[in-house]
């Protein structure tokens, strides 16, 4: 009796890898048909002169267009650093905001001079500067009595103040996330005002700058969700298949699923 059931298992097993096996045709042939169809879909564009068009139209407004270069640029080198931070969401959320505030702060005075115009902006200069001659006027009257020892205790006491805290003054957030957005910045930073500075256009400067910070935010949250890994992964009936056959892992079948076997077996044939 127990050889006879042995026998059964091994049989059913067969016809299991045989199922599989002609399913797995199945696919190969449709895809063969589908390949051949684009095949000849592409072949007739062709005949005809006719080509896909790949590269893309200029965007009516110039501020766009440059908006899109600079982001060729910017994003990959965000998208590394964000990236990074993995420890805690809190790290990645620092990032975010202190770069949207970089980028802010930097374009801001852009702007207001552009608005104001270049005769304040003379006028305002002309004005540091006599302020600075006056200053070294006094300067060169000033006696130092203090010893050496005075003057070096004085110089080590002043304590230069860290760049990073300038650079996120008026943004909370993780320090960690602060200090990589500092980091980051100084590699695009240069990029962003020498792509602002092509634009004199009222019109092109406006929307560079709306459409920068929108881009900048959508694309930490596309960062976000390719982190959070929330794509289901793909997956094909064969790989199904496999996985649940019995055969291929070394366990022994049950006798409900030698009978769900055996009927697809003969429902294909």
């Amino acid at each position: 009796m127990k050889q006879d059931e042995k026998l059964l298992r091994d049989n059913i097993r067969h016809l299991i890898r045989h199922v599989k096996q002609k399913k797995l045709k199945q696919e190969e042939g449709l895809r063969e048909v589908i390949r051949k169809f684009m095949d000849h879909e592409l072949d007739s564009l062709l005949t005809e002169g006719q080509t896909p068009d790949i590269d893309p139209a200029p965007n009516k407004s110039t501020g766009i267009n440059v908006l899109e270069e600079l982001l060729k640029k910017i994003i990959p080198v965000l998208e590394t650093d964000y990236k990074s931070l993995t420890t805690d969401n809190s790290q990645r959320d620092s990032f975010r905001s202190h770069v949207i505030n970089a980028v802010v702060n930097t374009l801001t005075p852009a702007k207001v001079n552009t608005a104001a115009g270049g005769d304040e902006t003379e006028a305002s200069e002309a004005l540091q500067e006599e302020i600075e001659i006056d200053l070294g006027t006094d300067d060169e009257k000033f006696i130092d009595i203090r010893t050496d020892a005075e003057k070096g205790a004085d110089e080590e006491e002043e304590v230069e103040e860290d760049p990073r805290e300038t650079f996120g003054a008026g943004v909370e957030g993780d320090e960690t996330g602060r200090n990589m957005a500092y980091q980051s910045f100084k590699k695009i930073e240069s990029s962003i005002i020498d792509s602002y500075e092509l634009l004199s256009n009222e019109e092109d400067q406006e929307l560079f700058y709306d459409y920068l910070i929108a881009n900048l935010k959508l694309y930490f949250d596309k960062f976000e969700e390719e982190l959070a890994g929330a794509v289901e992964e793909p997956t094909n009936q064969a790989y199904d298949m496999a996985k649940e056959d019995p055969a291929a892992g070394g366990e022994e079948m049950g006798g409900g699923e030698e009978e769900m076997a055996l009927q697809e077996y003969i429902n294909s044939l």
